[in-house]
């Protein structure tokens, strides 16, 4: 039975593709790089910063810390606004906490970003706990950020909890924790990468979401 349920932020609850590749093409311009197509930006969402910046543009460890204090220069004004909630996410949310079921956030944002985030759509007042990364970066992995959560809530278990996200990283990080995850295919993976991670199960849309969701907890 499903009794604490763990989302993903972006890609899962929200569509931030605009504001975070906004910010990554912004970041890149300070080291005179030019973007001629924002959308093969969209694979900085998931992963670190610092991984992102090093894998995707051969960054050195100063140079992806400093594209990384560039990102959140314009991200804190601007860019965590540009965003959306997908349809009927919030919806479900109030659904799944009148179900009885206890949420949280798990993300790789930082949380200093994903309460703004949160209470900017008014859904912060269905999770019982909002934990991220440190803009120290204290949590740089998804598996950091689900033990963290399992720490401070020690009555969660791999039995009655389950991870809700749309990359391989949340799965994987999931898999790392000892709990199973839900992978989303509306937001920015594909269901051969999140199959291929070990996802649970998949689901294409925010009600086949719910329904599982609730479902399983009965």
């Amino acid at each position: 039975m499903i009794k604490n349920i763990m989302f993903d932020l972006d890609g899962t609850l929200t569509d931030s593709a605009p504001g975070i590749t906004n910010c990554v093409e912004y970041a890149l311009g300070k080291f005179g790089i030019e973007i001629s197509d924002k959308n093969g930006l969209k694979k900085f969402i998931g992963p670190p910063l610092l991984y992102s910046f090093k894998t995707f543009f051969g960054f050195t460890e100063e140079d992806a810390k400093r594209a990384t204090e560039y990102y959140r220069e314009r991200f804190s004004t601007i860019g965590l606004f540009e965003n959306e909630l997908y349809s009927g996410i919030a919806d479900m949310l109030k659904r799944l906490c009148e179900g009885g079921r206890k949420l949280f956030i798990a993300t790789g944002k930082p949380e200093e970003f994903t309460v703004r985030i949160l209470e900017h759509f008014g859904i912060a007042k269905y999770f019982s706990f909002v934990c991220g990364n440190t803009l120290s970066g204290a949590r740089p992995e998804k598996r950091d950020v689900i033990e963290y959560i399992m720490a401070n809530y020690p009555e969660i278990s791999g039995e009655d909890t389950v991870m809700v996200g749309d990359r391989c990283y949340d799965v994987e990080g999931a898999k790392l924790a000892g709990i199973p995850c839900i992978g989303v295919c509306y937001g920015f993976g594909t269901r051969e990468e999140l199959n291929n991670a070990g996802a649970s199960c998949i689901v294409d849309t925010v009600q086949e979401l719910e329904e599982l969701l609730l479902n399983e907890g009965r």
